[in-house]
């Protein structure tokens, strides 16, 4: 495995790139950029590169599903931190490109949500193309193919673009979550402001089964952050659960809801306990009564004692 290599979704210039480049080790690794979130993830998987940063929530679009499936199927990988990265777009064309030319424009599919509004009311004729990523749409303009381009606008000087338009965005705050992603491996150390990723299947499709796999995090006051049902690909109506919890896997309350999902859920696969970033300790829920480690280690001292006739 190469220590010193990262890959990213690519090609340069797009927002992952970005948010790969605010973490302090991307300053002394190989950053090598991907033509998609498989090739990313697959290169850690093959040993070529140590780690990935792949998008995997927005918070207009929600989840980016390419990526929750890949985390939940194949070779299994880890989640060791996340990035959040506000999102600001800039319409990015060739140099001398005026808002009245512009009859072609692309981006990310999951960029399209984002800037749907101001495409209405500045460029209500224009047609919408996808591409591979904000930074393929950038090379795309430059090589003529689209008039313009919805990117970072820090992708400009890397294409030879010009942006016409800067900040644009029909939701205020937009933010991109980001997962570093390597082979499994010991937990990141826990921070007490920490997330737990999982995704889970259904033993079957019964009345009640998704109110108890709830049930196994509301019995012991784990807190949802995200859960998303995704097709297996097994037939309609067939579905796994990725889910983002509050805590860490040595939470005892955490540690205690994994193992009762595993006694009644086919396949559990855990992709990673690692700090919950802009979070700190007193940022997280409150812990409900009977819910912290002391309060298990309570509960297990009387049941010893119950078990031998000293209660």
């Amino acid at each position: 495995m190469s220590a010193s290599v990262y890959t990213y979704l690519g090609p340069e210039g797009t927002f992952t790139e970005a948010a790969l480049r605010s973490l302090p080790e991307a300053a002394t690794r190989e950053l090598i950029p991907m033509v998609s979130v498989p090739t990313t993830l697959d290169a850690v998987r093959s040993g070529a590169a140590a780690a990935a940063l792949v998008p995997i929530e927005n918070s207009v679009e929600g989840g980016v599903t390419i990526t929750l499936d890949e985390l939940a199927t194949g070779e299994p990988l880890m989640i060791y931190r996340e990035v959040l990265l506000p999102i600001a777009f800039a319409l990015l064309v060739r140099p001398g490109t005026q808002l009245a030319d512009v009859k072609t424009v692309t981006g990310h599919p999951v960029s399209q949500p984002q800037v749907r509004k101001w495409l209405a009311a500045n460029l209500p004729d224009a047609l919408w193309e996808s591409a591979a990523s904000n930074g393929d749409g950038a090379r795309l303009v430059q090589e003529g193919r689209y008039d313009a381009a919805f990117a970072g606008e820090f992708a400009a000087a890397t294409y030879g673009l010009e942006p016409l338009v800067s900040a644009i965005h029909d939701a205020e705050n937009a933010t991109t979550r980001f997962v570093l992603v390597g082979r499994p491996a010991r937990p990141a150390v826990r921070t007490g402001a920490d997330k737990t990723s999982v995704a889970i299947w259904l033993g079957d499709d019964h009345p009640g089964a998704l109110l108890e796999l709830l049930q196994e995090f509301a019995a012991r006051g784990v807190n949802l952050v995200r859960i998303e049902s995704r097709p297996t690909g097994q037939g309609i109506g067939r579905y796994f659960f990725s889910v983002d919890l509050e805590g860490h896997i040595t939470d005892r309350r955490v540690a205690s809801a994994l193992m009762g999902l595993k006694r009644i859920c086919p396949n559990v696969r855990f992709l990673g306990s690692y700090p919950r970033a802009g979070f700190e300790p007193t940022d997280m829920s409150p812990l409900r009564n009977g819910t912290s480690d002391e309060d298990f280690s309570v509960a297990e001292e009387w049941l010893a004692r119950c078990q031998d006739g000293r209660a």
